[in-house]
Order: C-alpha cells, then sequence, then structure tokens
C-alpha cells in the first residue's frame, strides 16, 4: 500500500532524476511531486495539502539529492502510526564530497517557536493534520507558509524527533557556526523575518501566550546607591582580550553628578588572566573592583549575579564581554541617559561586529529592531538573542537574578524582564562585538550547538508557559 505522498523542491535536472529514483525504491511512496518556487511559501503550501492523497505527507526541504537509509522511511511510518504523532523528524548524515558525518537535531519543545529550528529536510506530517492545519492559514506569505503549517499543526498536535539516523543529503552550508550566527539579524533577510514575526505573534494569541502592550512601571529611585552605573565584566581565560574590555570599561566619561564603577568577576581562571587584572588593579583605578571567585559552579550567570549583590554595585549594571570593547567613552552615558528617559527596567543597545583589530565584518550593524514597544517581547520567542550592550535596573535583578549558566543566561533575564517592564532600546551603536577563534559562539561543534539551541528552547518553554499563566490569571 502506498502510504506517502512526496514532495520535493525543484531545483535541476540531475537531483530530480536521482531523488526520483531513490524515492522510487521505497516502497511506501506514491506521487512524487516537484514544487516550483520557494517551497516555504503560503501558495506551495495549500498546492501541497491540496495533491496529498495518501495518509503521510513528506516534505523534502533542500535543493539536493536525498537517499534514506535502508528501511528508514518505513521506520518513520510505523512510529507515526503507532504513537499518533502529527509531524515527525529525525537525525541524519550529511555529505560534504566524500566525507559523510553525523548529524544530530534536538527534540521539538512547547517552546521551541525559533523560525530557524533544525528539523533536518525531511519534515512528515500525518496528511489529515497537514491538511486541518492548512485550513487555518488565513494569511499569504512569500517565505513563511511552512512556519505558519508547522506551528498551526503543534497547536493541536505532537511534533516528535526520531533520534535515529534515517536518511542521507548533502550539505549547503559550510560556513563555521560563528559565520551563521547572525543570519537571524542580517539586513538582506528582512522581509522574511517580518513575515516570521507576524506568524509567530498570531501563534501566540491563539495558544494565550500574546502580550498586550501594557507594562508594569518601574521606580527608578528605589534605594541608595553610590555608583549610578557599574560595567559588569564576567571572564575566564581572556588574556588575549581582558585589558581592553577593562580600559575600554575604565575609558567611559560619565557626566556629573553621576559616578560609575567597573566590576571584573574572574572565574578561575588559568591562563594569565589574573595577572592581567591584578596589574590594572595595581595601576590604582579607584573604581575598578575585582572579584576572585571561589571553586563553586558559578558561570557567566553566577558571575553577575555577585556583581550585582555586591554593595558597590550601581543602579544600573552594564554588560561588557570579556573579549570586546565600548564604540567610544560616551556608552555608559547614553544607557544612563536612556534609562532615565524612558523610565524602563531594562535598556539594549546597538553592537557593531568587527574583527580582534575592529576592522568591521559582515553582517557588520546589528541593531535588532524587530524588537518595536509594542511587540518586541512577542517577537522576542522567535529570535534567538536580544542585542547589546544590555543594561538592567539593579534592584529589579536583585530579585530575579541570572540563571547560573554560561550560555543564554542573558537572554533568559531579558525576557523574564519583557515579561512585565518594557524595554527601552539605543539604536547608536555602543559596543563592538569582535568575532574570533576562541569566541564561545564562533566554531562550535554540532553537539555543543544543540546543546545551546536546546537550552534556550527550554528558556522559552519556561517563559511561554509563565506568559501563559500570567494571561490566565488576569
Amino acid at each position: 500500500m502506498k502510504k506517502i505522498t512526496c514532495f520535493v523542491p525543484f531545483q535541476s535536472d540531475e537531483q530530480v532524476k536521482q531523488t526520483t529514483q531513490n524515492l522510487q525504491k521505497e516502497e511506501l511512496v506514491g506521487d512524487i511531486h516537484y514544487i516550483q518556487g520557494d517551497i516555504r511559501s503560503t501558495k506551495n503550501v495549500r498546492e501541497i495539502a491540496s495533491k496529498a492523497n495518501t495518509p503521510y505527507t513528506l516534505i523534502y526541504t533542500k535543493y539536493s539529492t536525498l537517499q534514506f537509509v535502508l528501511f528508514a522511511l518505513k521506520r518513520m511510518v510505523d512510529l507515526l502510526e503507532d504513537g499518533g504523532s502529527d509531524m515527525i523528524y529525525g537525525d541524519h548524515f550529511k555529505k560534504e564530497g566524500e566525507n559523510v558525518t553525523q548529524a544530530p537535531v534536538i527534540d521539538y519543545q512547547f517552546g521551541s517557536l525559533r523560525d530557524d529550528f533544525d528539523f533536518g529536510s525531511v519534515l512528515i506530517y500525518r496528511t489529515s493534520a497537514l491538511k486541518e492545519a492548512v485550513s487555518r492559514m488565513n494569511t499569504d506569505y512569500e517565505f513563511a507558509g511552512l512556519y505558519d503549517l508547522r506551528l498551526k499543526v503543534s497547536q493541536k498536535g505532537h511534533i516528535d524527533h526520531i533520534n535515529e539516523y534515517l536518511y542521507y543529503d548533502v550539505e549547503q552550508d559550510n560556513r563555521k557556526s560563528g559565520e551563521k550566527f547572525f543570519d537571524y539579524v542580517d539586513l538582506k533577510n528582512r522581509g522574511v523575518r517580518i513575515e516570521m514575526e507576524k506568524v509567530v505573534t498570531q501563534h501566540l494569541k491563539d495558544i494565550g501566550g500574546y502580550l498586550e502592550p501594557t507594562f508594569k512601571q518601574v521606580d527608578l529611585s528605589e534605594g541608595n546607591f553610590e555608583y549610578e552605573a557599574s560595567v559588569i565584566i564576567p571572564c575566564k581565560n581572556r588574556v588575549r582580550t581582558i585589558e581592553d574590555a577593562i580600559r575600554s570599561a575604565l575609558s567611559q566619561k560619565v557626566n556629573a553628578p553621576y559616578k560609575y564603577n567597573v566590576f571584573v568577576v574572574d572565574d578561575n581562571s588559568t591562563d594569565g588572566t589574573v595577572d592581567k587584572i591584578k596589574a590594572l588593579v595595581a595601576e590604582g583605578h579607584d573604581n575598578l573592583i575585582y572579584i576572585a571567585q571561589d571553586k563553586t559552579w558559578h558561570a557567566i550567570g553566577g558571575n553577575w549575579n555577585v556583581a550585582l549583590h555586591h554593595p558597590k554595585c550601581g543602579r544600573f549594571a552594564i554588560q561588557l564581554d570579556s573579549d570586546d570593547t565600548y564604540a567610544d567613552e560616551t556608552t555608559v552615558q547614553q544607557i544612563i541617559e536612556a534609562f532615565h528617559k524612558e523610565n524602563v527596567a531594562m535598556v539594549v543597545g546597538t553592537y557593531q561586529i568587527t574583527d580582534f583589530h575592529g576592522k568591521e565584518l559582515p553582517p557588520g550593524v546589528i541593531d535588532h529592531k524587530e524588537w518595536t514597544p509594542d511587540n518586541g517581547r512577542n517577537n522576542a520567542l522567535r529570535i534567538n538573542g536580544l542585542g547589546g550592550p544590555r543594561a538592567f535596573y539593579t534592584p529589579l535583578m536583585r530579585q530575579i537574578n541570572f540563571p547560573s549558566t554560561k550560555y543564554g543566561e542573558d537572554y533568559a533575564m531579558g525576557l523574564r524582564v519583557s515579561r512585565e517592564y518594557q524595554i527601552g532600546r539605543i539604536y547608536n551603536v555602543l559596543y563592538h562585538a569582535r568575532r574570533w577563534e576562541d569566541n564561545s559562539d564562533a566554531n562550535c561543534t554540532l553537539v555543543e550547538m544543540n546543546a545551546n539551541n536546546l537550552y534556550k528552547d527550554r528558556i522559552r518553554t519556561w517563559e511561554l508557559k509563565a506568559r501563559i499563566q500570567q494571561n490566565k490569571n488576569k
């Protein structure tokens, strides 16, 4: 019995020939349709729904040859039939020339709202669930149709990951992780991002997780602070960059009556970083505070917490990573002014990607203009970052605290703050984010990237559940 209708994006006669031959070897495969144009469009998703005439529908999303592991397609169908899933996807192999490597993906969660969630290139839907979801797709998108489809399927059904290696496809993007990291904010993708925001906003409304643009007021006069602002620099093993970061922070010019200081929190460095810090302390900077962490677990989030709760922490705590620098001597002053002008609990600036020596690198300026006053906190559940530098109102942060993790701690805090409070924005370039070989995301292994993305999806899941509950309690 033919159980699967297949839909494949059309690119070349050779790709069509090879993929057709491979799919025709699979006894469960019925019709094979080649889709013209962008397979992500709503028009093409509707065409898929109209032509699907078997219990299951396979959508292949790459412009390269597809080949299944022996009996893997049957395995996927068996699991769909046995488990009642409405969409299923699996781990796979990627071919790069003669090299074949494993490409595991991660489990889908309630908060897996990123439009760039990596399912691999083979998606198999229960056709009845696909058709039902398409019947609720009321807006035509050029790029966001597949995204709209899977969110609507997730509202009433289950999306499951098979952690088995099921097929081969050709790797088409061989960039390092650091070169891919900013794709979601690249200006050339602006039209795509606008569509994706519309889709996720409607999804949040459908499931009760949408937040109206009404915010709690924050009292910026709370507490007695000797310093108006503190620059927080958490670090571990940054001997090549820590001096640049500290000197950048110490070079700031703040207008009277405001004062600021600089916290450097070292988490047991072993590469000479501590010697660099102590040498700067010995220069006699009276606004430089060095904290040496004990041997227990802290990570970046824990390093932030110890500075936030220090009695000399300023009213506003401003981020500076240990391998980055501020754009000029006005960054701290601009952030202080933004807090008071906008009366907000958090401020996010604009940064520029540079190399180690400060030369601009693509995509250049990252302004996160998708963070709008009305919808930024909803759209934040779709994207993987909030921009920088980030600055926080200290009394509120002392109530919440950062998670003690080394990745995603700032994103978790930003989501949590935005649940209740407005976040202010500065669109001047305040910060130079330096890309070099030792960046934490410069050249991650696939296992490391998966772990990072799994955790950020978990953060989104917790936050989304909290927002739904908050709406129910109103």
